[in-house]
């Protein structure tokens, strides 16, 4: 397995989650995020994704197996996956984009690069049973 590409996939996770959130959120001002979804973005939940990508940045200081904890990130990427695609089926996104852009681009993009983030780790769990890098 590519040590460095492991690394940097779980920098790059990190990074996302933080960045992203601070980004599109206007650094927890932006309340069209909050209201399109005020149980999931509330405040507290942008606050729980950031908390995530500092996970994320961890895991990649770990010299261990990473195996297990891969799969939990995972299932937690999962789970946006699916809260992301029950709110596109239930919810306008152009109505969205008329209110905030940034809102609108934060929900049009965040259950993808959860996606992709998911599969990734999937891919970690799976591929080895000792995931070591440096």
């Amino acid at each position: 397995m590519n040590q460095k590409l492991v690394k940097n996939g779980l920098l790059a996770a990190g990074l996302l989650n933080i960045g992203g959130v601070l980004l599109f959120s206007l650094g927890f001002t932006n309340t069209a995020i909050n209201h399109a979804d005020p149980v999931v973005m509330s405040n507290f939940g942008l606050l729980m994704i950031v908390v995530w990508g500092l996970a994320y940045i961890s895991a990649a200081t770990i010299t261990s197996s990473i195996k297990w904890l891969a799969a939990v990130f995972a299932v937690e990427k999962l789970v946006y996956v699916i809260i992301w695609t029950r709110w596109m089926l239930d919810n306008s996104l152009s109505s969205l984009y008329s209110t905030d852009v940034l809102a609108g681009i934060f929900y049009s993009i965040y259950g993808f690069n959860d996606l992709v983030f998911m599969l990734f780790f999937a891919w970690l769990f799976a591929s080895s049973k000792q995931i070591r890098h440096a």
